[in-house]
């Protein structure tokens, strides 16, 4: 009576979906560095092309009217609207600022020099 039942069972209204196939096609060297071999005729053997050497970025350049001691309006973040003061450039080219702290509650921030309006106020650094 099972096998009878089981025989005659409706079928579904949600048909099962067909197992994935398994594609033989690979896909060879996706997403790896391709090598380009240049052939000088039949005479000369193949010889790999130089990739191209990448250039080490120097150091950024300042917005203009930014010197140490500029106020900017920082323009994203947490402190954003507030005026800080620019005190250097760092290194990896972002500007360190302050509020001071206990003048308007911005710490030493690095930022952005795209997350920030220079004003033309300038304050003593001493």
């Amino acid at each position: 009576f099972w096998l009878k039942a089981q025989a005659h069972a409706r079928p579904s209204r949600h048909p099962r979906a067909a197992p994935p196939q398994k594609h033989s096609v690979k896909m060879g060297k996706a997403g790896q560095a391709r090598q380009v071999f240049r052939t000088y005729g039949k005479t000369k053997s193949a010889s790999k092309v130089k990739s191209t050497e990448k250039k080490t970025p120097g150091q950024q350049k300042l917005k203009k009217g930014l010197v140490p001691g500029s106020v900017l309006i920082m323009l994203a973040g947490r402190f954003r609207g507030r005026r800080a003061v620019f005190l250097k450039q760092l290194a990896s080219g972002l500007l360190l600022v302050t509020g001071p702290y206990a003048v308007n509650g911005v710490p030493l921030r690095r930022v952005n020099q795209r997350m920030c309006i220079g004003t033309s106020t300038k304050v003593d650094l001493k």
